[in-house]
């Protein structure tokens, strides 16, 4: 597996209704290749997760995304839960962070129904993704050429259809933030 070392590794998540097994397993994937994973929310204090519709675990938030910039790190993940990203998605900052990842290039890893606020973000135009299969139409109509595969990497965006892809998802993402910033845009 590829080293993180010296990466710090944002995990933006609303304060509820992301699906917990979409925020731990990758966390756990980067702090295993030596990354620093922190977690950026909307609000402070602690966000809500979820085990599919019944309430998880609790996890505190480390920064307020209108208090970060890209600058701050290396990577952005984009945990899932239906609620997840129908709330981050309303959030002009975190729809602005999660720009500016795609403006200097910096890899960007979302799963399940993430890619909804991709889609929010207008940075799917032209790529080739997956998400959940519910999101098919929405990403097709943001212009996305939308696929069901297991992972999909499209210059430094990584994208997973749900929990039973994380395997997969978190290997390929440790590799491409591993491998750093593309010379891409929006």
């Amino acid at each position: 597996m590829a080293k993180l070392t010296e990466k710090r590794i944002a995990f933006l998540a609303a304060p509820e209704g992301t699906e917990q097994i979409e925020l731990t397993k990758p966390w756990q994937a980067v702090e295993e290749a030596g990354g620093r994973a922190e977690l950026v929310s909307t609000g402070s204090g602690e966000i809500q997760a979820f085990n599919h519709l019944d309430k998880a675990d609790t996890f505190t938030v480390d920064h307020v995304v209108g208090d970060v910039t890209t600058a701050d790190y290396d990577a952005l993940v984009l945990p899932g839960g239906v609620a997840n990203p129908d709330f981050l998605r309303t959030d002009e900052h975190a729809v602005r962070f999660i720009e500016e990842f795609f403006t200097v290039g910096k890899p960007v890893a979302a799963i399940c129904h993430a890619p909804w606020t991709l889609a929010e973000a207008d940075v799917v135009r032209g790529r080739t993704m997956t998400s959940y299969p519910s999101l098919q139409t929405d990403l097709r109509n943001a212009g996305a050429n939308w696929v069901d595969e297991e992972v999909v990497v499209d210059a430094g965006l990584i994208t997973s259809r749900g929990p039973d892809d994380l395997p997969a998802f978190c290997a390929t993402m440790v590799d491409e933030f591993a491998a750093g910033p593309r010379t891409v845009g929006v």
